[in-house]
């Protein structure tokens, strides 16, 4: 059988997402087949709206639709917790055990792939460690989260702010979006001085 051009087109775009295989992308493209005109005009309006609205906090690096995020404008300033994605921040979030505010780096410590310190959100960290009492570095237990983690101690710790590392708790090499509340509660509760 032929394949339907608009089908393959419709389908390889939902394969370019993280996660979704041949298959699971042509599940998508038949879905959207079978929806009615409004459905489609209001998923097609929701990707223009994250596209036009959504924008990097200019404090803290997270998504938001303002110029400051509301973990910004509204939390405590005492904590700054480093994450190297905006999805890792949920995660902590649903965890309830952090209420301070966040940085996100965009990424980490990667010299196979070429990603230094000056291509990760670092600057502005060390531009907001005024009045800061701890910075908890919470990227993920894998070889560059690591070495992120260290680099990030390493250019702190002589600003006179104590640095932490989330504690082991999260198994080595796993991702912090896929960490359940519990798991994620007790590393932050038992982080470690680096």
């Amino acid at each position: 059988m032929k394949e339907i051009q608009s089908i393959a087109v419709l389908a390889s775009r939902f394969s370019a997402l993280p996660s979704v295989g041949r298959k699971t992308a042509l599940r998508y493209a038949y879905a959207v087949i079978d929806m009615s005109d409004d459905e489609v005009n209001a998923f097609c309006a929701a990707l223009r709206d994250v596209k036009e609205n959504v924008r990097l906090c200019d404090v803290c690096g997270n998504f938001t639709d303002a110029d400051v995020c509301d973990f910004c404008r509204t939390r405590q300033k005492k904590q700054i917790c480093v994450v190297s994605y905006p999805k890792d921040i949920a995660a902590i979030e649903n965890s309830g055990a952090f209420d301070g505010v966040y940085h996100v780096l965009h990424g980490t410590l990667s010299p196979m792939d070429n990603r230094t310190p000056d291509d990760l959100n670092i600057k502005s960290l060390v531009g907001r460690l005024d009045g800061v009492e701890e910075v908890i570095i919470a990227t993920n237990p894998d070889v560059e989260g690591e070495a992120t983690a260290v680099y990030l101690a390493r250019l702190i710790k002589p600003l006179g702010v104590k640095v932490t590392r989330i504690a082991q708790g999260i198994s080595m090499g796993s991702e912090l979006e896929y960490a359940d509340a519990v798991t994620l509660s007790q590393a932050l509760g038992r982080r470690t001085a680096l």
